[in-house]
């Protein structure tokens, strides 16, 4: 029975554990001992916290022995993703630079999960500091897809969507600044949203670019997202941009599931050429099954988006540039010191912490807004993509008088092969090109899984866009799709997995 355990959905956990069918102990046990037997191969993780993993789930056993009033999440395993700082683990965000850092406090979403009695299994792998579309970027080697351990799981989130794929846990935390919840969950055959900016704190979470930055729920359905994105949303005090408003109703949303007379937004600028055959025919399948449920369809014409990956590719690197000055080598960190000096100053040990403690990626996003916020450059660079900014936002505002939800292929393509594109930077930037618009302009956006490519029988995502703090109608239309394509596929997308996602003891062998 343990084996099959980590293969519920944690809607099932949780109502087995509640009716004490199962112990949280056992439930996580199970998880651990699956990361035992595959993690080596999938490398989802960067730290598992074994011991105090099951010492909250024991807390949680004991508390329902004691008949207390629990939380309906209480006893189902989590994984988190390195970015967010957890009191008492290590908190790297993929980068050498914070190698054996171990914050002294926990993220409000991390104090909500805990609240809410859900043992935290350990912390995923990711793209340094975010930065990335393919978790190739992380100091710590790359996260591999269960679908093909050749490829790709995403990024930066691929060890929060491989975790899920691989059967590693059941929920997982993401963050999304342009869309690394997103795409990994489109090219794992899972699921990911990104809740409108604000709608989770931020407070913990080690920032990329602040303007953008967002947390979110991942797992391997619609409502398991829901019932997640339920636990960590809300207002909180300490983050300034936290919206001040209930959580929506994404719960019920996706348990309703009806789409009866909403209008469905298809947006031209988000598909067609640049986009692969496949996943093409899948997202137009997936639009034409939405009518069968009596949704009606209208195209919608976004014509500033095509300025949005100039825009972003400006706005995030500035923001980051700002947000990682602080790594310095004088209060936390990392710190090295430069060869052949003998009585560094602090400059030079600065240069030669940052010079070793970050990657690639991060210098050169450091080195490009760091020139488009020089003076004399500001205004030509940072100043227009924040107009385009507000131009995408215009966009979004009338498509939506026309439309309740817009919908797109969530990533052009499915995962490519890891080392493909790592040494074209421009060629990875083109697979944010359908999430980024929802980052600027700060609204929600979900992706679930649309079927197989034909071309290489891959993950294929499907993504739904709503209006700022209408996040409910993501859950709704995510769900009433899962709902048609579950029952056309007879099962689950990952059960059609040729690899680790289903037979998964013979990477152990």
């Amino acid at each position: 029975m343990t084996n099959d355990l980590t293969r519920w959905s944690a809607a099932r956990m949780a109502d087995s554990l509640a009716r004490r069918e199962i112990s949280a102990v056992e439930l996580t046990q199970a998880h651990l001992d699956r990361i035992a037997a595959v993690d080596g191969s999938v490398h989802s993780y960067l730290h598992v916290d074994e011991t105090g993993v099951l010492a909250q789930a024991r807390a949680v056993d004991d508390a329902r022995a004691r008949n207390e009033d629990l939380h309906v999440m209480a006893g189902v395993p989590i994984a988190v993703k390195d970015v967010v700082a957890t009191e008492g683990l290590p908190t790297t965000c993929g980068s050498r630079i914070l190698s054996g850092w171990i914050p002294p406090y926990d993220a409000t979403l991390v104090t909500k999960l805990k609240a809410a009695g859900m043992p935290i299994l350990g912390k995923t792998n990711m793209d340094e500091f975010a930065m990335g579309s393919s978790t190739e970027h992380s100091a710590y080697g790359p996260s591999r897809n269960p679908w093909d351990l050749e490829r790709i799981p995403g990024g930066s989130g691929g060890g929060s969507s491989s975790v899920l794929a691989s059967f590693q846990a059941p929920l997982a935390i993401g963050t999304d600044t342009g869309g690394s919840i997103r795409q990994p969950a489109s090219v794992t055959g899972t699921v990911g949203t990104k809740p409108t900016y604000g709608g989770v704190s931020r407070y913990g979470l080690v920032a990329l670019a602040s303007s953008l930055d967002q947390a979110g729920p991942c797992a391997r359905t619609v409502l398991d997202t829901a019932l997640l994105h339920a636990v960590i949303g809300g207002y909180d005090p300490r983050d300034s941009t936290s919206i001040h408003a209930p959580v929506p109703e994404v719960v019920r949303a996706a348990q309703s599931a009806d789409v009866s007379g909403m209008r469905i937004g298809v947006v031209k600028q988000l598909s067609g050429e640049g986009y692969q055959a496949g996943v093409q025919a899948r997202f137009n399948e997936a639009v034409a099954l939405l009518v069968d449920a009596g949704a009606t369809v209208v195209e919608v014409d976004c014509p500033n988006f095509q300025y949005a990956l100039a825009a972003y590719y400006l706005i995030l690197p500035s923001e980051a540039s700002s947000n990682l000055a602080r790594f310095d080598a004088m209060r936390y960190g990392l710190r090295a010191l430069p060869e052949g000096v003998d009585d560094p100053s602090a400059e030079q040990v600065m240069a030669a912490t940052r010079e070793v403690g970050f990657g690639a990626e991060v210098k050169r996003r450091i080195i490009l807004g760091t020139y488009a916020l020089s003076s004399g450059y500001y205004d030509a660079y940072y100043g227009q993509a924040q107009k385009v900014r507000r131009l995408i936002a215009q966009d979004f505002d009338r498509a939506f008088e026309v439309a309740d939800v817009l919908v797109s292929p969530t990533a052009p393509t499915t995962a490519f092969k890891i080392g493909e594109k790592l040494d074209d930077p421009l060629a990875m930037y083109l697979n944010d090109v359908a999430t980024i618009p929802a980052n600027l302009a700060g609204i929600p956006g979900m992706s679930l899984p649309s079927g197989l490519a034909t071309e290489d029988g891959l993950p294929t995502g499907f993504q739904i866009l709503a209006p700022a703090t209408k996040d409910e109608r993501l859950y709704a239309v995510g769900s009433a799709l899962e709902r048609e394509l579950v029952s056309r596929w007879g099962g689950h997308l990952l059960e059609k997995a040729p690899t680790l996602a289903t037979v998964g003891a013979e990477v152990a062998r």
